[in-house]
């Protein structure tokens, strides 16, 4: 991989203005890691007015010394590059905003400042020409990325006092970056020592972390860090209350294991973050629920307890009212029942009035994610197939009349007749037309044969209306024949 020319320019700019300046952070981590970066970042020692001279086409609108220059590019993670001067962030009293921020005299204090070895790393072309690099590495971060490494800068305590969300960051990093990676044991012990310091954290930072590690492929893992940490008590403590506890026949985990298997297979599959979200939390009214021991323990109405639980613990975290109300749907009609043969078309219809079209695929990915969470090895099974037949056939109308561009109110009107069974004849000869021939669905066709139509005798009228009466039950069979050939049902 090479550094972008539009980077290079930026820091050929500054430099040629007499400044420092370095590629920083998060990207370095990335491109050492031959992952293509996000976004740039630089870091100078210009400050923020100095920086707008070298780059008059930028704006400057934060207290964090970041300066976002614009510039012309085919991508779009390049048409902006933040700029931030050296820094040094002094006390942070609230454990989540430092004190003040203050310019720092050099690259080595800026990157002091920054959460893991990781990510304080800064990087600068060796020359201009030269496809070498020269790389800035003050705390060992290239080692601890060949090794896996989760560490923090200099003491961890300093760090997590400084803002208590890097202990979350932490999980994130470790569950985002790749297989195998860990969180380096002094670091994880200061996690552990400082885990109570993230109820000062405001609930929209919080969600904002959770759902990065809920949107990674490690989204089990990163949950079950989360808890060995002792930060899950501070996030969805309610996830908590099934660990442990043991279910019935049907399960070979317990309740909390069971939703991590769910996660675990709902994030492998690349199921949506709502269907992720449910599936992690479908079971949650399971340990209020509980009744008896054993195999033949039971959690009758859990999923309408786990429902406003749920609910409850959105709204703490501050997700959005849609998302939160179609979770919490999922999570409610997730224990649906369905039986071929025991289950009508008209039970399956009610089930897709209260989902709702846009949510019912979500739905049976939430139960294929709860059948694997509970230990069983096929997640389709043959009843989930038929139910998708039968979502799939009543949620297309019917074949009818209705389809066609005329109704009854202009046979009567063109023809000039009275109500009676010669309309319904009419439109049963005119949807044997349209079903043979599509395109023949419109007003002026349809006008036509109604004239024709009009002049034929009651008996020569209802034989053909009786022919098309038969063309149109062969239509829905294929129809149906079809949809059933789609799911593999009979």
């Amino acid at each position: 991989m090479q550094i972008p020319r539009e980077v290079k320019s930026v820091i050929e700019n500054l430099q040629k203005a007499g400044f420092e300046a370095f590629v920083v952070g998060g990207c370095v981590r990335d491109f050492l890691r031959n992952k293509k970066p996000k976004d740039w970042d630089v870091t100078t020692s210009a400050k923020p007015e100095e920086i707008q001279k070298v780059f008059p086409n930028s704006f400057y609108e934060n207290k964090f010394l970041t300066v976002t220059v614009q510039l012309e590019s085919k991508e779009e993670s390049l048409r902006e590059i933040e700029i931030t001067t050296y820094r040094a962030e002094a006390k942070y009293s609230d454990k989540r905003h430092p004190d003040e921020i203050r310019f720092a005299k050099t690259l080595e204090e800026d990157l002091k400042r920054r959460d893991f070895t990781v990510n304080a790393l800064a990087m600068i072309p060796a020359s201009r020409d030269s496809g070498n690099l020269q790389i800035v590495d003050y705390f060992n971060g290239q080692d601890d990325l060949e090794k896996k490494i989760i560490r923090a800068v200099g003491n961890a305590e300093e760090r997590f006092s400084e803002d208590a969300l890097r202990m979350m960051r932490a999980v994130r990093f470790a569950v985002t970056l790749g297989e195998n990676w860990q969180i380096e044991k002094k670091t994880a012990q200061a996690i552990l020592d400082n885990a109570e310091s993230l109820k000062l954290i405001s609930n929209e930072r919080i969600r904002e972390e959770l759902v990065k590690i809920i949107d990674s492929e490690g989204a089990s893992k990163g949950i079950e860090l989360l808890r060995e940490l002792e930060l899950l008590k501070y996030i969805i403590p309610e996830l908590e209350e099934g660990y442990g506890v043991g279910q019935n026949k049907h399960h070979i985990y317990n309740i909390y294991e069971h939703s991590l298997k769910s996660l675990e297979y709902a994030a492998k599959q690349g199921f949506n973050r709502y269907v992720k979200i449910a599936s992690l939390l479908h079971d949650v009214g399971k340990p209020r629920t509980k009744s008896g021991e054993g195999a033949d323990s039971t959690f009758y109405g859990h999923e309408i307890v786990g429902a406003r639980m749920a609910s409850r613990i959105l709204d703490r975290l501050k997700f959005s009212k849609k998302d939160a109300e179609k979770i919490t749907k999922l999570v409610r009609y997730h224990l649906f029942y369905y039986n071929v043969g025991e289950v009508s078309e008209s039970s399956v219809r009610r089930l897709l009035r209260k989902v709702g079209s846009e949510s019912i695929e979500e739905l049976l990915q939430v139960r294929l994610a709860d059948r694997i969470g509970s230990g069983v090895p096929k997640a389709e099974p043959y009843k989930l197939r038929h139910l998708r037949y039968v979502l799939d056939k009543v949620s297309h109308d019917p074949i009818s009349v209705k389809m066609l561009k005329v109704s009854g109110n202009d046979v009567m009107k063109i023809l000039e007749i009275e109500p009676g069974p010669k309309i319904g004849q009419i439109l049963d000869v005119l949807l044997g037309y349209v079903l043979n021939e599509p395109e023949k669905n419109t007003r002026e066709f349809l006008e036509e044969k109604i004239k024709e139509l009009g002049k034929l005798s009651g008996t020569e009228l209802n034989k053909i209306a009786q022919k098309a009466e038969k063309e149109r039950e062969k239509v829905e069979i294929k129809k149906d024949e079809m949809t059933k050939q789609k799911y593999w049902v009979t």
